[in-house]
């Protein structure tokens, strides 16, 4: 596997490439970037990477799957701007998957949310020890139930290891404060050996939007371990603090 460097010259390049797509497609179609800026530029650097790697851009929020060029063509994997999100999601959903594809009228609605959440103060009791028990078992999480099993976490309510499934440099972006392992899917196979007498431990997975972290977790719930949760919609609808570096 090709090794990227997300500050060498040949990625920058790639980079300033990829926000030209990013452009054009827009202009073509008449989408609009997400108002969050983060979004697009963690999807803006895996589009980059999966062309240097793979000579496509292949949807970031998505494990490629295939070894060989011809392999993955044949296993179907998502290319930038993809079927679905053309299709479905976007004149569904009013965003693509990823979330870097906006319809105008997504886009101003989103803008109008963030304006109220950053006016409101929102307060929690915290979990009780019951309910720490129970949440901590669930396989679909969402970013608030995560926030709480993190301050449960560190009240010593309950233990899990929380797992970032993304790629190093999307981790230097941007991780949950208090992520314990680094396992990226474009080295699946390598860390997946590795942990194979963990098999009873708690995990708790994520990645940018909950594609990645989802076939993971279905991957290994297949081979046997017991307890695998899943951040439903990825670090992106995670409220809680998000650190950079390593």
């Amino acid at each position: 596997m090709k090794q990227i460097d997300m500050n060498s010259p040949e990625f920058q390049a790639e980079l300033e490439k990829t926000w030209q797509f990013v452009e054009k497609v827009d202009k073509q179609f008449g989408f609009v970037q997400n108002p969050d800026q983060e979004i697009n530029e963690g999807v803006a650097m895996g589009l980059a990477r999966n062309k240097l790697i793979y000579g496509k851009r292949y949807c970031p929020c998505f494990m490629v799957i295939g070894e060989t060029p011809e392999e993955r063509k044949k296993a179907d994997n998502r290319i930038c701007p993809c079927k679905p999100a053309l299709e479905k999601e976007i004149p569904e959903d009013g965003v693509c998957h990823c979330g870097i594809f906006c319809t105008p009228e997504y886009a101003e609605k989103k803008k109008l949310e963030e304006t109220a959440e950053e006016a409101a103060h929102q307060h929690s009791r915290g979990l009780t020890q019951e309910e720490a028990e129970l949440l901590v078992d669930k396989e679909q999480l969402d970013g608030d139930e995560l926030e709480s099993l993190m301050e449960a976490r560190e009240l010593g309510m309950v233990t899990f290891t929380l797992v970032d499934v993304r790629e190093p440099m999307e981790y230097q972006m941007g991780h949950i404060k208090g992520t314990d392992e680094l396992w990226p899917t474009s080295q699946f196979y390598e860390w997946f050996e590795k942990i194979q007498g963990r098999k009873e431990e708690r995990f708790i997975l994520y990645c940018h939007t909950g594609s990645r972290s989802y076939q993971v977790q279905h991957v290994m719930k297949a081979q046997g371990f017991a307890h695998v949760g899943n951040l439903s919609y990825g670090i992106v609808s995670y409220p809680g603090e998000i650190v950079r570096g390593d």
